[in-house]
């Protein structure tokens, strides 16, 4: 009669080891499944020192852009000690008149533009 128990037993221990491994594994694949997605990123804050250090950029690459460009740079130095109500005019008749300059201008300026959006700050012309 022993010899008949023993098929059994090892049946039993088998069956028993293989729904160990299979809980294990239900548990660990159900456990990574579960994982929290990671928080969205953090938008930079809306402190003085966020906007200052966007504006610090803004007139940087700004700064670099009219270096680079002197025919545009002579534009907005001739534009010194007009009337303020015919600047707007004169840069809107310019840039009308040179698109590209109108689009690295808005280029160089849309981390400005952006903040303001973010962090509900008006718009600057």
């Amino acid at each position: 009669m022993l010899p008949a128990t023993r098929p059994g037993r090892r049946t039993a221990m088998g069956v028993a080891g293989f729904g160990a491994l299979a809980c294990a594994f239900a548990i660990a694949t159900g456990s990574a499944g579960a994982q929290p997605l990671p928080p969205a990123p953090i938008p930079p804050p809306c402190t003085a020192a966020e906007l200052a250090r966007v504006m610090s950029g803004v007139t940087f690459e700004t700064s670099n852009y009219l270096t680079l460009n002197p025919p545009v740079n002579d534009f907005f130095t001739s534009l010194k000690g007009q009337p303020k109500n015919e600047i707007g005019e004169k840069v809107q008749v310019y840039l009308d008149a040179n698109p590209a300059v109108r689009q690295e201008l808005q280029r160089i300026r849309q981390p400005s533009v952006d903040f303001r959006q973010r962090c509900g700050a008006p718009v600057t012309p």
